[in-house]
């Protein structure tokens, strides 16, 4: 039986400042930051074999903070693609966790939205237009994605690359922004198109799962 961690990044700065972040690369917070210790808490035990995580900062920082507080084996990044992939080889045994980075986990992509301040963009747009964008499956912001696109870059990652993880026995641990979480959470439990709108992960949250034979159960 494998066991599969969902991981929501830590506080960023910009959830801080009230914006829409999308692919904007912000850190984390101090607020975000103090978090950690709660994050690390739930992971306590815990046997993470692999871990996967997106280039944006935040998710990134994310795992350095709960791995360097829980102590034991270390993350070291790995790419799939660019002279990142071809130059970061190494050799030897390395007490660490790999931890493999991957585009199709960044955040949905708010386009003409991403910077601006939630409440003022409610003063341009209107409120029900602005959670229109926000909570819809399938409405997508100016230029940007929505749920339903996010959707359909990484659970077809997740499935080709994570799923063969989990079959193959191996704990795994995502950490990633709340609307690729959310895309991973419908597809592993069949939530609805309408459904989904009401699915939120908090910041810091975990969701775990047990994997056997092809089917999730929830913990």
């Amino acid at each position: 039986m494998a066991k599969l961690y969902l991981q929501r990044h830590l506080k960023s700065q910009w959830n801080v400042e009230n914006r829409f972040a999308g692919w904007v690369d912000n850190p984390l917070s101090e607020e975000g930051i103090s978090q950690g210790e709660a994050a690390a808490e739930k992971l306590k035990g815990s046997n993470i074999d692999i871990i996967y995580t997106s280039p944006l900062s935040r998710n990134k920082q994310t795992v350095l903070r709960i791995l360097r507080l829980l102590g034991g084996k270390y993350p070291i990044f790995q790419y799939f693609e660019g002279k990142m992939q071809d130059w970061g080889h190494f050799e030897g045994p390395i007490n660490h966790i790999p931890a493999f980075v991957a585009e199709e986990l960044n955040e949905r992509y708010y386009g003409k939205l991403q910077g601006l301040n939630k409440d003022d963009a409610k003063k341009v747009y209107g409120d029900e237009q602005v959670h229109l964008w926000r909570r819809s499956y399938d409405v997508a912001p100016p230029e940007g994605e929505s749920l339903k696109d996010t959707y359909n870059r990484a659970v077809p990652f997740y499935q080709k690359v994570i799923e063969a993880d989990l079959k193959a026995g191996k704990d795994v641990l995502i950490v990633s922004s709340g609307n690729a979480l959310r895309s991973i959470v419908k597809y592993i439990e069949n939530i609805s198109d309408d459904e989904i709108s009401n699915f939120e992960l908090s910041f810091g949250s975990l969701v775990k799962y047990n994997f056997e034979n092809n089917k999730y159960t929830k913990l």
